[in-house]
């Protein structure tokens, strides 16, 4: 059975793509590769952000209060309505990074958050989650606000398997025809070539990766790909008070620069 509740911390990195290949290199002696990438050297993940019409879940979190959640419905690959999803309900409070869920059919995940009518018992693998996520319906009026994909490659520490990072690229965003099933296109976040890394542990990170990080430059980046996304959305000129630039040192991404403009904290 799939873990369904996490409780860890979050770091992330913007990389370019020389620095991707080897970090990976790197990590593939220590690290065991994620099960979805046995066969591929990327999987898709796709997502659906659900928000209030004024995009209040989006923007409280973009002011980094203490306390901020956000709930979504998670596919891998493009699915079809038949196809197991998740309804997840992420939350962070002092930095730490809760995240609860629950599988259901896509058709039923829908009708579940349009309406916030419990699903049978039967058809959903975690009753608590489903229950969670029904009084944040009650409490906020939400629907699906923004579509976003991307590609993962993603390691497990052979010996400690509370270590994650996962490696994300081709970062795809649109604001229309928000359904799961209808597949991955819209418009690019990041520029091609860029990957963000996030470590995700609920411990202390090891000290041999930390040098690894080191070794290469790597800085934290507070990098919100719903953040991106909202950000971009928003008319010229137009800015959220709370939002920052991510800024690095200019050679590093001086053959491929980022977009830095469109890179918003989150």
């Amino acid at each position: 059975m799939a873990i369904e509740i996490f409780n860890r911390h979050e770091n992330k990195y913007l990389l370019d793509a020389k620095t991707y290949a080897k970090l990976q290199r790197q990590l593939s002696g220590r690290m065991e590769l994620d099960a979805y990438n046995k066969t591929h050297e990327t999987y898709s993940i796709c997502n659906l952000y659900y928000d209030t019409d004024d995009s209040y879940l989006i923007r409280t979190s973009l002011q980094k209060p203490c306390y901020k959640e956000k709930l979504r419905m998670r596919s891998y690959g493009t699915p079809d309505l038949d196809a197991r999803v998740y309804v997840e309900i992420k939350k962070k409070f002092c930095g730490l990074t809760n995240k609860r869920r629950s599988g259901l059919r896509l058709s039923d995940a829908y009708a579940f958050l349009d309406t916030g009518a419990l699903p049978d018992a039967a058809d959903c693998t975690n009753r608590q989650v489903t229950r969670e996520i029904a009084y944040m319906l009650t409490q906020r009026r939400l629907a699906p606000k923004v579509y976003l994909s991307y590609d993962r490659r993603a390691f497990f520490e052979k010996e400690n398997s509370d270590l994650r990072v996962s490696f994300d690229t081709n970062i795809i965003t649109r604001r229309q025809d928000l359904r799961l099933e209808s597949g991955s296109w819209g418009e690019r976040l990041l520029a091609d070539g860029t990957w963000l890394m996030e470590i995700k542990t609920a411990k202390a990170i090891p000290l041999w990766f930390t040098r690894l990080l080191s070794e290469h430059q790597v800085y934290p980046a507070s990098f919100s790909k719903y953040g991106a996304a909202y950000t971009a959305s928003l008319a010229p000129g137009v800015r959220e008070p709370c939002e920052n630039i991510v800024s690095f040192p200019a050679h590093r991404f001086a053959e491929n620069p980022l977009p830095l403009a469109r890179a918003s904290l989150g």
